[in-house]
């Protein structure tokens, strides 16, 4: 959701909330609509399980695109670790790769027994309560830390309406490639016979260790008629781990619905990419994961981002000077250039539309957050044969 910089939560543009203190946010709601969620940003506290959904509906004078369903579902999908949060991060400081989770979880709860060599007896999973013919809304947020999952329910159409505040137009997927930190909403019809429960899965993608493969969330979907427990094989997965560009074309055939409106009765318009004139250009590299100093960083152009002692916007606010430097490349660096830590920001013009370009050097897929802004992706380009080029992002500074 977009709120301003005082209230982004991220450290070191402002302070974190120390141990048993309150941070009371205030903000208005105001375009965006529809399914998010809350975690903090510290110290991977949110693969302990520290989340929860935030939901944001239309005004009553403001009509949905779509008839209003029978219920409202929400779904947490993500990978989970046997380790607590502080030894996850200390072995990223020690310079170690987090490997394969322990396991996919669905609101928090372990995989439902479909394999009786891969899952434990006795685990609770969770089970999704139905009535035959209805339409459910599953709101599907993926609040791992670093897998990008498929989602699917078994023998059912899932119906894209709306993705992180804003309605698309409507579609039907078998399947779609959630990735970290991603919401979407579907509509569901209960149109299948209650002869079993029906399986619901969240299982990784992009990954190259056997391991991975053993690791599913699955929850039951159950009508309220139903005649037995699901078993049997699980609905396939994707069956194209070397070949990125399925996910790609899943993420291309989304598009902004511009004839519907959110928090205004008028519809929200159709926005002339074309005409946008575009202020600065940014080509942001990331590469492998990289030494620093002993400790294990990610870079953007060669840079690892450090938050200074004091936050960025305590030290605007106060006009102090040296806290950070408006330095951080424009374009990428030399790749024999060394890396660094610096508290470095992009410095950007204040009301401006910038183009980005998200240069991904990496083998995994990479998820980018603009924090307090929406952004429109406009291509995708493949750099090389295991690289995804992400090409861009129209991103346009409001008023703070």
């Amino acid at each position: 959701m977009r709120m301003n910089s005082w209230q982004d939560g991220v450290t070191g543009t402002n302070c974190p909330i120390p141990p048993g203190w309150n941070w009371t946010y205030e903000f208005q709601l105001k375009d965006q609509i529809g399914s998010f969620f809350y975690f903090p940003s510290l110290g991977l506290q949110r693969a302990a399980g520290g989340f929860g959904p935030i939901t944001v509906n239309n005004r009553a004078t403001v009509p949905v695109p779509f008839d209003q369903p029978h219920g409202d579902i929400t779904l947490f999908i993500g990978d989970w670790y046997t380790k607590g949060h502080v030894e996850l991060r200390n072995m990223l400081d020690d310079g170690q790769d987090l490997g394969a989770p322990d396991a996919i979880l669905i609101n928090g709860r372990a995989p439902y027994r479909y394999d009786s060599a891969l899952v434990p007896d006795g685990l609770p999973y969770e089970i999704v309560g139905v009535e035959p013919g209805e339409t459910y809304r599953f709101r599907v947020h993926n609040v791992g830390v670093s897998t990008s999952l498929n989602f699917r329910i078994q023998n059912h159409n899932m119906r894209l309406v709306e993705t992180e505040g804003t309605y698309t137009n409507q579609q039907n997927y078998a399947d779609l490639d959630i990735h970290v930190g991603q919401s979407y909403s579907f509509l569901v019809t209960m149109d299948q016979n209650a002869s079993t429960d029906y399986y619901i899965v969240a299982s990784p993608r992009f990954v190259g260790n056997p391991r991975w493969h053993e690791v599913a969330g699955v929850a039951v979907l159950q009508y309220s008629n139903s005649k037995g427990r699901a078993s049997g094989s699980l609905p396939d997965a994707p069956d194209d781990h070397y070949d990125k560009y399925r996910s790609m074309n899943q993420a291309r055939s989304i598009r902004m619905n511009t004839s519907a409106g959110a928090a205004r009765p008028n519809p929200q318009g159709s926005f002339h990419y074309g005409s946008i004139n575009v202020t600065q250009t940014f080509v942001l590299k990331n590469e492998q994961p990289l030494s620093i100093g002993g400790k294990r960083r990610r870079t953007i152009n060669r840079v690892s981002y450090s938050p200074p002692e004091t936050p960025l916007r305590l030290a605007d606010l106060h006009n102090l000077t040296g806290v950070y430097a408006a330095d951080f490349p424009a374009t990428p660096s030399d790749d024999d250039a060394p890396p660094r830590v610096a508290s470095s920001a992009l410095n950007a013009s204040y009301k401006g539309f910038l183009e980005i370009v998200f240069q991904n050097n990496d083998t995994d897929v990479q998820t980018y957050h603009l924090d307090g802004y929406s952004f429109f992706v406009v291509g995708y380009v493949r750099a090389g044969p295991s690289q995804i080029r992400s090409v861009v992002t129209n991103v346009s500074y409001p008023s703070l």
